[in-house]
């Protein structure tokens, strides 16, 4: 416990967070550095810092270098991985070695059992979690392990050519020779799964061609063509997905739905799949639900302190509906379970009905609609209310009988969290309107809708600063003189905009990770005169602009001048906005 006592003394950690601490690694048996990293507590390059001094161990950081494959064979990859060690360089009878936990004692032997062996000597750095996980990658790249398992495949489906028809095999043999070609399609499902964890895919496509299958992760909102497998593999993928998924493999007419858990690098990692019936066979998409990636606070979401302020003072109402719009994947769900993590006390009762549960939350009570059966939302939500709740979620809004449901629901004293699919945050009075909503109600209903998207984050490790100019200038210029005196005085003077340059940490692409970018409509008088008289986008457009309303595009601009994101990022989503 001497590195939670170090940062306990340097004020970097509460005694609260500190006996905590303690507690987790007494009971679970992890260690510290993991537990700090995961919880956010304190910076990982801080705390390895600082524990390199406590434990006197010097600190090196690898700048994603290549380490040669003879250098990382004198530590095998399950002692690499189980030890956290791995080789970093080796010059001349000297191996410099890379540790997160350096005093751990079965590490140190098992590292002088293995220079012992091969007859090296060692240098031991401290490094950190991250760095261990990239040099941990480098051991087996994804597409040599595929082809390992399709070689492995292949030689089970060689016939045998020893025996001269089907009755001189042995009793049971093609029980044993079924088992033998499964063990490679395992492999092949198990290392697909783990790289799409490792390379933060959100999504995991397994597509069927023509004449070959195709597999595409998804990362930061793009997809990305990985690897095209031979088509005869694809039925077995394919299989092999839908008997850990609980699904019936017997039936390829009609899309499924299923789930399904694995323990990747320690970490539970839930996987939602989906099949899909194409021309050419069965399509697998697969949904990488990492706890390690949740988002857990309003902060961590992006929204920049004008938004957050209107947010928090919402969700401080004792009654009214929260709505979070947008299209697909633009992250309303995540915002939705962010805002009930921040409501989640041990005094209210919070019910969610939900299609499907994404991440589960300790003391929420969350439901799984099932509409084969009748169990919709509208269904569900009458049978809430009489759960005796004080927040509800409903995870969207997309009838007319939701709608009132919901819009009842927060008139008696209800917080009612929802979802709608509109364009912008203005869009949810019309659409509530046309779903039968009397427009009387919305003003004491609707406490705001908050509209997002997400753009990609420039890449830290190659963003170079660029100055703007022509159009893309003007676009800058025209949306600051929009902006209300207050965040147009925190904007500096000095316009610079930044860009990713590519580089191995961001796979070339320029960006690393993505950020939400938002606009946050809040109820006024103003505003529900208009609602009473004529609620049309272009009235209540022009009321937001007085109101000093920041836009999607506004609060993307603003963090692309902060280095955040860039120009073209905030351009390619939010161009219906124009």
């Amino acid at each position: 416990m001497k590195l939670i006592n170090e940062l306990l003394k340097r004020n970097l950690i509460s005694q609260e967070q500190a006996t905590s601490l303690q507690e987790e690694v007494e009971l679970y048996g992890k260690k510290p550095e993991k537990i700090i990293v995961e919880k956010n507590l304190v910076p990982e390059e801080t705390l390895f810092t600082i524990k390199s001094e406590v434990f006197n161990v010097p600190i090196k950081k690898i700048e994603s270098q290549q380490i040669s494959s003879d250098v990382l064979g004198l530590i095998p990859k399950d002692s690499a991985n189980y030890y956290k060690m791995v080789p970093i360089r080796r010059e001349d009878n000297v191996v410099e070695v890379g540790m997160v936990y350096p005093e751990d004692i079965k590490a140190q032997e098992a590292l002088k059992f293995l220079a012992r062996q091969q007859n090296f000597k060692t240098k031991i750095y401290l490094i950190t979690l991250s760095d261990f996980k990239n040099v941990l990658r480098q051991y087996s790249t994804f597409k040599g392990e595929i082809k390992d398992a399709l070689q492995e495949l292949e030689n089970e489906l060689q016939p045998i050519k020893t025996r001269r028809s089907i009755e001189e095999l042995p009793k049971g043999y093609e029980e044993i020779r079924k088992r033998m070609v499964d063990a490679p399609v395992i492999k092949m499902v198990a290392v697909i799964l783990r790289h799409a964890v490792e390379g933060k895919a959100s999504d995991v496509h397994i597509e069927p061609l023509k004449t070959k299958t195709r597999v595409r992760f998804r990362v930061d909102g793009v997809l990305h063509s990985s690897l095209l497998l031979p088509k005869k593999v694809h039925s077995s993928l394919v299989v092999r997905i839908k008997v850990i998924s609980g699904l019936k493999i017997d039936e390829t007419r009609i899309p499924q739905d299923g789930r399904f858990s694995v323990i990747i690098d320690g970490q539970n990692i839930d996987f939602r799949v989906s099949t899909f019936p194409t021309m050419h066979g069965e399509k697998v998409v697969m949904r990488v639900l990492n706890p390690a990636e949740r988002i857990k606070t309003l902060e961590e979401l992006g929204m920049a302190s004008y938004s957050l302020a209107l947010v928090k003072k919402a969700l401080k109402k004792p009654y009214g509906i929260i709505l979070a719009t947008g299209p697909t994947g633009c992250g309303k769900t995540t915002t939705l379970y962010v805002t009930i993590e921040f409501l989640n006390k041990e005094g209210v009762n919070i019910v969610t009905l939900e299609d499907p549960i994404e991440f589960y939350i300790e003391g929420v009570s969350q439901s799984q609609i099932k509409p084969e059966i009748g169990y919709n939302f509208a269904n569900g939500l009458r049978h809430i209310l009489r759960q005796d709740p004080d927040i509800i979620m409903v995870g969207e809004i997309r009838d007319p009988e939701t709608a009132e449901l919901a819009t009842h629901a927060a008139l008696t004293g209800h917080i009612v969290l929802s979802t709608l699919h509109t364009n912008n945050a203005i869009g949810v009075i019309p659409r509530l309107i046309d779903l039968g909503v009397k427009p009387f109600l919305l003003p004491s209903t609707i406490n705001i809708a908050i509209a997002q998207r997400l753009v990609r984050r420039v890449c830290p490790h190659c963003k170079k600063r660029i100055r703007p100019q022509g159009k893309m200038l003007d676009l800058i210029l025209d949306e600051i003189k929009k902006m209300p005196p207050a965040v147009r005085k925190e904007l500096p003077k000095d316009l610079w905009v930044w860009k990713g340059e590519g580089c191995v940490e961001c796979g070339h692409s320029g960006y690393s990770g993505r950020i939400g970018i938002f606009e946050v409509l809040k109820m006024t008088k103003q505003l529900e005169k208009i609602i009473l008289t004529q609620p049309t986008e272009e009235k209540i457009q022009k009321e937001v602009k007085k109101q000093g309303m920041i836009t999607m595009r506004q609060d993307g601009i603003i963090k692309a001048l902060k280095g955040l994101t860039t120009i073209e990022e905030v351009i390619r989503v939010t161009e219906e906005q124009i």
